[in-house]
């Protein structure tokens, strides 16, 4: 819910085939599709991450799907092949599943798993924490080359050196390795969890903070690793922690390696007054821990560092501190590795760029940016900090790796047609025509699933003059004598966009069961330019609002669309927004609000990232747009949905928005006391439903409630696997 961390979603899995305001009903072959069968449908493989080995030969990616119970995702890694020739093919299994994949120089594949070591050490866990796996490239056995107590949560290589970069939690209490062993043994065996703080925050979206704080370790990956004799023991690397006083200084910070592996450049987490934090760039010296300050800047926060691959240049993401008045703005800048000549590249651009990487020859940056509802790849000059668009399909990018001469580009594409899917961008080719270039899909773990209707796109003008558009999904009959129902889905973020495939509130489902969904950017969405941004800011219930029903306007005129039976739905800020829709309209039937902010000034100081919102949220703004404050207006009935583990969004927001709902609002309870209004608890669960068999019963609870309230299904079934 802020500019920097988007709302994370479960990995996406395959890629687009067609524009997506192409009417595909015709084409599309009746063969059975997932969506119409939860059970299909959690079981879909999905995939997140990409990596590419340094001769380009080799493209990793990672692929969940459900366990044996069909309780768990697992994940495996597989191998796709660059060129297109070749089917996927996977590369490792285990029933703990792997991640973190990363390619060593000399083309070994590093990962994480916490699957048993053949060979543990001797006092070694009976359930361990992930330990770093080496997969020699010649095809012998991966072994463990590392292992914490803590495990480890990342993996980064340096280009052109064996140095291997692994982040990995420490006590702050701990002399060694050992005496963090000793502790944390101590702490489960006497099953102690408490957690004595000195400072901000103590939590972070799911997961509590501390006492364990984020270190950084180097190695260097030796060749005797892969080359040991029979009945000597595996050698292991030699970790160095090269941040030993960092404190919680690195939690969820971001860190790159310079090519050499001589430097490590991140972002350095530091208190302001009265519960701030603010976080600047610096380097730190892999042989020696010297660490010096790279970047500050007071205005902004600093993060997402780069190196070039010629060792000169960093660069990074630039995010203005927000305040009551004004929005953020997220800027591409570099800097040299020396810390000198710091400027913004492509100035004038009026988008959010991220996840930059560079080009081989270091004269360009390649990123990725919303724009218009889709994320395209675009390529920023560091000379001129010229912009070209290099895809121009209706999508979203995202994992970009680049061939090691820069004439291709690998990554995930997702969109509404399909999920995340690997593809190759053509870079020579778009530099020649002078054009964006559509990607062409390589051969995939999975395939796409087969749609259950079409996708169009909308467009309709606010009061304000403003332009707002956004998708719809259709089923397949919908038309003007079957005119179906409408679902408006607001995007949670609120800086974000409805512009690529979502595991956990994906629309197809709803699509099957003969609904139309409206996926709208209002006011406060990112892809649009600044001042769209700015509409809204400040002023969650005005813009963003008049967006919201000025899309619906435009979605119920169709004459495919029956506008006598419409719901809304949202979580987070979308659940925010659905709230605030609750108590200004009673245009629809029935609203699903998820994870959402209920009271401002009580959500302000309570939610895991208080300063953050203090930026904005000053007391009269959290007055003027608390959707608290009108609850005696809502006749509309609400199924209120909330997981007791969630940090962002905590769970009095959901607590009180029940109680005020039974006892405030204009829906009276009936003699029993049992209310229209509907709240579906999570005790276990967090800001998402992540549990596939969660996420079942959402989508069955939501079904059997807007079945009965915009259907007109008088006993709608519900779970049985509810009691």
């Amino acid at each position: 819910m802020t500019a920097t961390t988007p709302e994370p979603t479960a990995a996406p899995t395959a890629a687009p085939t067609a524009e997506p305001t192409t009417r595909q009903a015709a084409a599309r072959t009746r063969e059975p599709q997932p969506f119409h069968d939860l059970e299909d449908y959690v079981a879909l493989p999905r995939l997140s991450g990409l990596t590419l080995s340094r001769d380009g030969r080799r493209l990793v990616t990672a692929v969940a799907t459900l366990d044996a119970k069909r309780t768990a995702y697992v994940t495996a890694l597989w191998e796709v092949d660059p060129s297109g020739e070749r089917p996927a093919r996977r590369v490792t299994r285990s029933a703990k599943g792997e991640s973190s994949a990363a390619f060593t120089p000399s083309g070994d594949l590093l990962f994480t798993s916490a699957r048993p070591d053949p060979e543990p050490r001797e006092g070694a866990a009976d359930d361990p924490a992930p330990a770093l796996w080496l997969l020699p490239a010649d095809g012998a056995e991966a072994r463990v080359v590392a292992d914490r107590a803590a495990g480890f949560a990342s993996v980064r290589v340096a280009a052109d050196a064996a140095v291997v970069l692994l982040g990995s939690d420490v006590l702050p209490r701990a002399l060694d390795d050992a005496d963090d062993d000793r502790l944390r043994k101590a702490r489960k065996d006497k099953k102690v969890g408490a957690i004595l703080h000195a400072g901000y925050p103590v939590r972070y979206w799911d997961h509590d903070l501390g006492p364990a704080e984020p270190h950084l370790f180097a190695a260097t990956v030796r060749a005797d690793l892969t080359a040991t004799r029979a009945g000597e023991p595996d050698p292991r690397l030699e970790l160095r922690d090269i941040t030993p006083l960092a404190g919680p200084a690195l939690t969820e910070q971001a860190a790159a390696i310079s090519p050499d592996g001589r430097t490590v450049v991140a972002g350095w987490s530091f208190p302001l007054a009265r519960g701030e934090l603010r976080s600047r760039l610096v380097t730190i010296d892999v042989a020696t821990s010297e660490r010096h300050v790279l970047v500050d800047d007071p205005d902004a926060e600093l993060g997402s560092p780069v190196v070039s691959p010629d060792g000169r240049w960093v660069a990074y993401s630039r995010e203005t501190l927000a305040a009551p008045d004004s929005a953020p703005r997220v800027e591409l800048w570099v800097v040299g590795l020396d810390g000198s000549g710091a400027r913004q590249l492509a100035a004038g651009w009026d988008r959010w760029p991220h996840d930059a990487i560079w080009a081989p020859d270091s004269a360009s940056l390649l990123v990725l940016a919303d724009d218009d509802g889709r994320g395209p790849v675009f390529r920023v000059g560091l000379r001129d900090g010229s912009v070209t668009r290099l895809t121009s399909d209706d999508a979203v990018f995202s994992d970009l790796q680049v061939s090691p001469d820069g004439s291709a580009l690998y990554a995930l594409r997702a969109s509404y047609l399909a999920p995340a899917h690997p593809v190759r961008i053509d870079v020579a080719a778009a530099a020649s025509s002078g054009a964006p270039v559509a990607a062409t899909p390589l051969p995939a773990p999975a395939p796409a699933p087969t749609l259950p209707g079409h996708l169009t796109e909308i467009e309709t003008t606010a009061p304000d003059g403003a332009r707002v558009r956004a998708w719809l999904a259709l089923p397949d009959d919908a038309s003007p004598t079957h005119p179906v129902p409408l679902l408006l889905w607001i995007h949670g973020g609120p800086l974000g966009s409805w512009n690529a495939w979502s595991w956990r509130w994906n629309p197809w489902l709803l699509v099957a069961r003969g609904y139309a969904v409206l996926l709208p950017d209002p006011a406060l969405s990112t892809g649009y330019g600044q001042e769209f941004v700015q509409r809204g800011w400040g002023s969650w219930g005005g813009a963003p609002f008049t967006d919201l029903m000025a899309a619906t306007d435009a979605a119920v005129a169709r004459p495919d669309v029956d506008a006598t039976r419409t719901a809304a739905m949202g979580g987070s800020f979308g659940g925010y927004m659905a709230n605030w829709v609750a108590g200004h309209t009673d245009r629809f039937r029935a609203i699903v609000t998820h994870a959402s902010l209920w009271a401002l000034d009580q959500f302000g100081p309570t939610t895991d990232a208080s300063y953050y919102w203090q930026r904005e949220m000053t007391a009269e703004m959290a007055h003027e747009n608390s959707p608290h404050r009108h609850v005696g207006k809502i006749v509309t009935p609400m199924l209120v949905v909330h997981g007791d583990k969630d940090y962002r969004v905590p769970i009095g927001e959901g607590l009180r928005l029940w109680y005020d709902l039974v006892s405030r609002s204009g829906l009276a309870a009936d003699a029993d006391g049992v209310t229209p209004h509907r709240f579906l608890y999570f005790p276990d669960e967090n800001h998402w439903v992540l549990s596939p068999q969660h996420a079942i019963i959402w989508y069955q609870v939501v079904e059997a409630f807007l079945a009965q309230h915009v259907l007109g299904v008088e006993a709608p079934a519900l779970p049985e696997l509810l009691g």
